[in-house]
C-alpha cells in the first residue's frame, strides 16, 4: 500500500492543510508518547538505559512487523536496507537509549518537555536540506516561541552538573529524531510507511543488543519496571511509530514533529498525578509558550485569522475553432 499524500500544497506559502483526521493523530500520538516518559522512569528502577531502550524496540518490532506484513508493506526495502539502518541509529536506537540515560538525571516531565526542540532542529536543518520544510513567517515564530518555552524551563527547573548532562542527553536525542525525519523524507517516501517503521525497529533490535546484554539486570526485576517496559514496547513505541510515520507521510515532518509541543503536557500531568512530581510556575509559563508555538507551527496564522485558503488557476480554454473559407475554384 503506497504512502498516503500529502494534501495539495499552495505553491506560494507551501503550506500543507491540517485536517481533522491529522489533528487526531498528533493528540493520541501526544498522549501516548507523553506516557512513555513516564513508563521510562519507572522502569529505570530495575533495569539499564540500554535494555529499557533494547526491550521497548524488541517489542514494537512484533507489533509492527506483525501489522506490516499483513497489509504487505514489507517488500522492496532490501535495496534501502543501509538507510534503514541509519535511520534506526538516529530515530530509535540512539534517541531511546539517550532519553533513559538522561531520565537518570532529571524529571519525567522536564524529558518530555525538552524533546520540544526536535522541530527547532528540523527548521534549522531544512535551511541546507530542505528548502520546502522551511518555517517561514508566523510559523517560525511559533517554533522560536516553543523553543522559548523550553528556555524557560531549563533555565529555571535544571540545575548544573549531572542534570545538566542529563538534559543535553536528551535535546541531543531530539536532534536524532529531526534527522530521522528529513532522512525518512528525502530518502524513503516512496516506501510505505509501515514498512520503513518495521525496518526501523528490527535493525535498531540488532544493532542495540550488544549494549542490552551488556546492561542486562543481575536480578528479575519487579512487577512495575516490567508493565513498563511493555507498555513502552507495545503502545508508546509500536503503535505510535506507526502514527507517527502515518503524519509524516501526511503532513510532512516538520508538522510530525509538532507533537513533541503537545507530549509534554501529557507528560506533565503524568508526571504530578502518577509519579508526584512538582508543577511550578516555570512549567505553566514554558508549557504555555510551547502550545502556543505549535499552533503557529502547524497553522501559520493566528487563532482568530481564517485560514488561507490557495485558489487553483483555471484551465485555460481550448482556442475557438478558426472557421475556413473555401478557397475559390
Amino acid at each position: 500500500m503506497p504512502p498516503p499524500q500529502p494534501e495539495s500544497r499552495d505553491a506560494a506559502s507551501n503550506l500543507v492543510r491540517m485536517d481533522r483526521r491529522s489533528w487526531l493523530y498528533l493528540i493520541v500520538l501526544g498522549a501516548i508518547w507523553g506516557a512513555s516518559y513516564m513508563f521510562i522512569k519507572i522502569a529505570l528502577d530495575d533495569l539499564s538505559p540500554a535494555m529499557i531502550a533494547w526491550g521497548r524496540i524488541a517489542l514494537a518490532a512484533l507489533v509492527l512487523t506483525a501489522l506490516a506484513a499483513a497489509a504487505g508493506a514489507l517488500r522492496g526495502h532490501r535495496s534501502r536496507l543501509g538507510t534503514l539502518a541509519l535511520l534506526g541509529v538516529v530515530q530509535a536506537a540512539g534517541p531511546f537509549l539517550l532519553i533513559g540515560a538522561g531520565e537518570q538525571e532529571i524529571s519525567s516531565a522536564l524529558a518530555g518537555i525538552l524533546v520540544t526542540t526536535a522541530p527547532l532542529f528540523t527548521a534549522l536543518l531544512a535551511v541546507r536540506f530542505d528548502q520546502e520544510e522551511r518555517s517561514r513567517g508566523l510559523r517560525l515564530v511559533g517554533v522560536l516561541l516553543g523553543f522559548g518555552g523550553v528556555i524557560v524551563l531549563l533555565g529555571l527547573d535544571l540545575g548544573g552538573g549531572n542534570e545538566l548532562w542529563g538534559g543535553l542527553a536528551v535535546v541531543l536525542a531530539a536532534l536524532g529524531y529531526a534527522i530521522g525525519g528529513l532522512i525518512i523524507k528525502l530518502r524513503l517516501s516512496d516506501l510505505p510507511p509501515l514498512g520503513v517503521a518495521s525496518w526501523v525497529m528490527i535493525t535498531s533490535t540488532v544493532i542495540l543488543a550488544p549494549a542490552a546484554l551488556i546492561g542486562a539486570p543481575a536480578d528479575v526485576p519487579g512487577p512495575g519496571p516490567i508493565a513498563s517496559l511493555l507498555a513502552l514496547g507495545l503502545v508508546g513505541t509500536g503503535i505510535a511509530f506507526a502514527i507517527f510515520y502515518e503524519l509524516i507521510a501526511r503532513v510532512g515532518p516538520a508538522r510530525a514533529f509538532i507533537v513533541t509541543y503537545l507530549a509534554p503536557a501529557f507528560a506533565v500531568v503524568y508526571g504530578a498525578t502518577l509519579l508526584g512530581e512538582a508543577i511550578t510556575a516555570a512549567t505553566i509559563t514554558g508549557l504555555t509558550l510551547i502550545l502556543a508555538g505549535s499552533w503557529l507551527g502547524v497553522e501559520g496564522r493566528l487563532p482568530w485569522r481564517s485560514r488561507p485558503v490557495a485558489i487553483p488557476e483555471p484551465e485555460p480554454c481550448p482556442p475557438e475553432p478558426v472557421p475556413v473559407t473555401p478557397a475559390p475554384r
